[in-house]
């Protein structure tokens, strides 16, 4: 496997080079990301091996002064799948509203860009039935091997995995599952924004429609996995599926009985949030209306203690 490599396009960058910071103001005029307060504050482009592709990486730093107060500061960090839909949910303008009114902690936020959606997330080691989410398991190298070494060099990053959150958006949102659930020394909390959790090793029997869900018998087969926290989101607007006829749409059925697997091997009350949209549609409008939610549970601004 060839080495990764990394690529930085930054509108705070500075460097010696006057030519090279002619092309990166080319480039922020070109790009309208000067002008613009939904853009990130570093775009990185990483080659990965392991996927054989670029990946594009946003990253949202705290506002200006609180990222620079303190060179020895360390920050928690949320990371998201379908990072190309941040600018949609309004990430940055959300989190430096909550940050400056000290509803949440100062943290950095990062979004991948997906590549092929279907393969790359899924569950490592378990494609469904139609062989999606084949993968999956270089997704996740890339992010534990390649990315991760790297960006805790590069950014102030506490190193706590309590201090590392996971979330995704829809197939975004199974995949975040399932990179939490497998690597906890990396990552303490997972966000479910109306998570995929359909995902089946076989296809539907009408016979038996609750059948063969792949998170839900990880979980029910696995064990307690200490310290990880767990947030999920539903709309009543998800869809409009109900395959086993009990009134409730597919959507809302799969997180609650994934939620049920959860609790039956150990998971306390307090470490599962679960918040229901009524009216909530599986779009980004209705994520972003929720994205303070599920913020604020994961890093809530404390006060410090004198």
């Amino acid at each position: 496997m060839e080495p990764s490599t990394f690529h930085y396009i930054a509108p705070e960058m500075s460097t010696s080079h006057s030519h090279i910071k002619a092309r990166i103001g080319q480039y922020l005029q070109r790009t309208g990301l000067l002008k613009d307060p939904l853009a990130p504050n570093r775009i990185w482009v990483i080659r990965s091996a392991a996927l054989k592709r670029k990946v594009r990486v946003d990253v949202f730093l705290p506002p200006e002064p609180l990222s620079q107060a303190d060179p020895t500061r360390t920050f928690p960090v949320v990371f998201f799948n379908d990072g190309q839909d941040l600018r949609a949910v309004q990430l940055k303008a959300t989190l430096r509203r909550l940050i400056l009114q000290k509803e949440i902690e100062p943290l950095i936020a990062v979004g991948f860009h997906a590549g092929d959606r279907l393969q790359e997330y899924g569950v490592i080691h378990h494609p469904d039935y139609l062989k999606r989410g084949s993968r999956a398991e270089e997704y996740a190298y890339f992010l534990t091997h390649e990315f991760m070494p790297r960006f805790k060099r590069d950014f102030p990053v506490d190193p706590a995995p309590q201090r590392h959150a996971f979330a995704g958006f829809s197939l975004g949102a199974l995949s975040a599952f399932d990179l939490v659930w497998n690597h906890p020394h990396l990552f303490g909390k997972a966000g479910i924004f109306s998570g995929a959790l359909w995902w089946r090793a076989k296809a539907f029997r009408e016979e038996d429609p609750d059948a063969d869900r792949i998170l839900h018998q990880l979980v029910k087969t696995g064990e307690k996995r200490p310290g990880l926290k767990f947030w999920f989101q539903a709309g009543t607007e998800d869809e409009t599926s109900d395959r086993n006829k009990n009134g409730v749409i597919d959507s809302i059925d799969d997180t609650l009985d994934l939620i049920r697997e959860l609790k039956a091997i150990g998971y306390p009350e307090g470490d599962i949030t679960y918040v229901e949209v009524a009216g909530g549609k599986h779009e980004q409008q209705t994520w972003g209306q929720v994205m303070p939610d599920f913020l604020k549970w994961a890093f809530p601004f404390l006060p410090a203690v004198s």
